[in-house]
């Protein structure tokens, strides 16, 4: 009992979490006596302080994830449990406490990125229901946009972005030769402030939720919301600490520990997209958490950063936050193109073309992606002068995107094409994603973007790109990588039909707000007129189907993980690194430092190889069906 209740874990979050909690109520009503403020219990800044900031830092504490710090500036030895004993999972129970192993932290992002995508998706379910007829009840008007501002916010900083962090975690250190991340224990930190974000945004409800949509504008999150816009304001912050802490790791992860041979032209290009999406979130990340510290500083503090009353600048908010914010759909993106790239050239059996290229297309896309986001603020009261300029600049933009769409069409061109879910899901994202990207460029042109804004045509446009695209994507993943994390394979059949009954879904449902939004219906309203009733009623209907496919993903994943098939070392016959070792790996990866000698994409070439091992440790070649 005294190790469960002082040791590192649960047992002391549960005291360490309220005890926090009590301080930061100390520290808030200290401070309002000591400065004349009355009453001194407000909810607003005592929420805040002790619900949303302190007790989440006694949580942390708890579980251990400050301990090896602590012990330092102490002077202490480091403790046991931080001296990499613990390091890897034995058992289960090594998955729910704070673990140092970069495969562990993988898959500890997937299951809880793949818990809120499932929340998510039964919100938007009610949406749905609530949008089957043009007068429904289910929800009132200010439930509704809670359901839907809440959705959005935990499919974009709960599951998309960190489901790529996720399969990335795992992997990447793995194509490097390497045998963790540069920074273990940071890691570890970065997902468990994932749950804290989550369960803040959830938490919302229990005082009204967030009605502001996902993007929080001001004066209206920052002035005219209750207090639930503080849950989105913190959630969005602790979501973003995560991000640049993991994207800081990869960054010095990817420079610094390649193994010997591997220069920046032999990297997969799953490598190069997350190398350049940690540029990204590092640039563009801490824009985010300044708008979001300015709306809750007018909120709670009544500042006027963007209070018009008190010489404030309303627009300069959606500037700030579009800025990241458009870099964030290539945060959401990029990841996805480094996935496909590996599925299609080992499913084509053919080398990537144009590799060089397709490297330099995602600096490119970085590059870029920090000169259009006004293209959100066409019809905001902007200065008409920058309209044509970042018209200009979006439709630039997908020239390097356009690079990688045709560098993929000639990689499956004349190949050897083995349709297997992987490969059916990046076929399914090439398709989808092609959709979103002539939408994108249709909502490029001031025109035509000033006619659909805030209409459905935007609700299909971007699920066509993050669920299309993305999501697509990070299914891939899953399927390519499940064997390597796991150790099993799964159930093919049930995969193919994962991907048939979603790809079919998804078109059945998102295809048809398209038509709705050039005829007119207004997105983000709980009730429509009756012209609309027929093809909601439809898409209700689809949307339901599409839900009930991810139960056939979620039966696949857990019952070939308990039962599947034993999987070989390399399933795929793939050329990369992570596929030198066991399936699932060893704790530190790799025996011995592999020797990176070629080109990660040879399909083909006779003899060639990306990689080889000292000869006595070296496996044995496995027979793989071709």
């Amino acid at each position: 009992m005294r190790h469960f209740l002082l040791g590192p874990g649960f047992g002391r979050a549960l005291w360490m979490t309220p005890l926090w909690g009590a301080i930061g109520f100390g520290i808030v009503v200290l401070c309002r006596w000591g400065g004349g403020w009355h009453p001194l219990l407000l909810s607003e800044p005592l929420i805040l302080v002790a619900g949303l900031v302190a007790a989440p830092v006694g949580f942390l504490g708890g579980i251990g994830a400050f301990d090896y710090w602590t012990n330092y500036v102490l002077g202490k030895p480091t403790p046991e449990h931080e001296d990499h004993s613990g390091h890897g999972a034995k058992s289960w129970k090594d998955y729910f406490r704070v673990n140092t192993d970069h495969k562990v932290i993988g898959v500890q992002y997937l299951v809880t990125t793949m818990i809120f995508f499932i929340i998510g998706g039964m919100l938007a379910m009610i949406i749905r229901a609530q949008l089957a007829k043009p007068q429904s009840t289910y929800v009132g008007p200010h439930t509704y946009n809670a359901l839907f501002s809440v959705h959005a916010s935990l499919m974009i900083f709960l599951f998309v972005i960190p489901a790529f962090a996720g399969l990335a975690n795992f992997v990447v250190p793995l194509m490097l030769g390497a045998a963790d991340m540069a920074f273990p224990r940071l890691n570890a930190l970065s997902f468990w402030l994932l749950p804290i974000a989550g369960l803040m945004m959830l938490s919302s409800f229990i005082v009204g939720g967030f009605a502001g949509g996902w993007t929080g504008y001001a004066t209206l999150n920052s002035t005219h919301e209750g207090i639930g816009a503080i849950f989105f304001n913190q959630g969005v912050q602790w979501a973003g600490a995560s991000s640049i802490m993991t994207a800081l790791n990869f960054l010095v992860t990817i420079i610094t520990m390649r193994a010997p041979g591997m220069t920046f032209w032999r990297m997969p290009l799953l490598v190069w997209a997350n190398f350049t999406t940690s540029l990204l979130v590092v640039v563009a990340t801490p824009f985010i958490a300044g708008s979001q510290f300015f709306s809750m500083f007018d909120h709670v503090m009544h500042t006027a950063f963007f209070t018009p009353v008190g010489g404030g600048y309303p627009l300069g908010y959606q500037h700030i936050f579009w800025f990241y914010s458009h870099p964030a759909v290539y945060i959401m993106m990029l990841p996805g193109f480094g996935i496909m790239s590996e599925v299609i050239a080992v499913f084509s059996r053919k080398p990537v073309f144009g590799y060089r290229l397709m490297a330099l297309s995602l600096m490119a896309i970085v590059v870029l992606g920090f000169s259009v986001w006004a293209h959100h603020m066409f019809t905001s009261g902007m200065s008409s002068w920058l309209r044509i300029p970042m018209m200009i600049t979006t439709l630039l933009i997908a020239v390097p995107t356009g690079i990688k769409i045709f560098s993929w069409l000639a990689t499956i061109w004349g190949g050897k094409l083995h349709l297997r879910t992987p490969m059916l899901f990046a076929l399914g994202f090439l398709s989808m994603f092609v959709i979103g990207g002539l939408s994108g460029v249709m909502l490029g042109a001031v025109p035509i973007d000033q006619h659909v804004t805030d209409t459905y045509f935007i609700v299909a446009h971007i699920h066509y790109v993050l669920f299309g695209g993305s999501v697509f994507t990070i299914f891939a993943g899953i399927y390519y990588w499940f064997p390597k994390m796991t150790g099993r394979m799964y159930n093919e059949r049930l995969g193919k039909l994962h991907f048939w009954l979603t790809f079919v879904g998804f078109n059945l449902t998102f295809f048809p707000m398209h038509i709705l939004g050039t005829e007119g219906m207004i997105r983000r309203v709980a009730y429509y007129p009756s012209r609309f009733a027929s093809l909601n009623m439809f898409i209700s209907l689809a949307s339901f189907g599409l839900g009930a496919s991810v139960l056939v993903f979620l039966y696949n994943m857990i019952t070939s993980w308990r039962f599947g098939e034993i999987a070989p070392a390399n399933p795929w016959r793939a050329m990369t690194l992570e596929w030198l070792v066991s399936s699932p790996p060893p704790t530190f990866n790799f025996d011995e430092i592999p020797q990176v000698v070629g080109s990660p994409y040879e399909y083909g070439v006779v003899g060639a190889q990306h990689a080889i091992l000292a000869p006595s440790r070296a496996p044995e070649l496995e027979e793989v069906p071709v």
